[in-house]
């Protein structure tokens, strides 16, 4: 029996074919006591609201995002998303040297 495809479907599923990454950006507070603010950047298969949630609960979380992360900053990274793992391996690090070359504390973003 030959495998049922409905209209509009292919063999590749919806996730693979548009991707459903993205990469987010944290403000953090003072995260080397200097009284500098920074940015951690990060890739993730969730939305980054449920990422960051993630992080300040501690369930695989980043210490300086648990310890001095305040918010997500979607107008750095909102119109990027959602893109392909690959992209978002890519995109995570470019934005990351992005914002330290605009002389940021820049953390994550490997």
């Amino acid at each position: 029996m030959a495998k049922r495809t409905w209209p509009g479907s292919s063999s590749v599923g919806k996730g693979k074919r548009r991707g459903h990454h993205s990469v987010y950006v944290v403000y953090l507070r003072n995260p080397k006591g200097d009284r500098r603010a920074g940015y951690y950047v990060g890739m993730t298969g969730l939305t980054p609201e449920q990422r960051f949630a993630n992080h300040k609960a501690g369930a695989k979380s980043a210490g300086i995002v648990r310890r001095c992360g305040e918010r997500l900053v979607p107008r750095l990274y909102a119109h990027l998303n959602p893109m392909t793992y690959a992209e978002a391996l890519e995109t995570e690090s470019r934005l990351a040297k992005e914002l330290e070359a605009k002389g940021y504390q820049v953390f994550g973003g490997h």
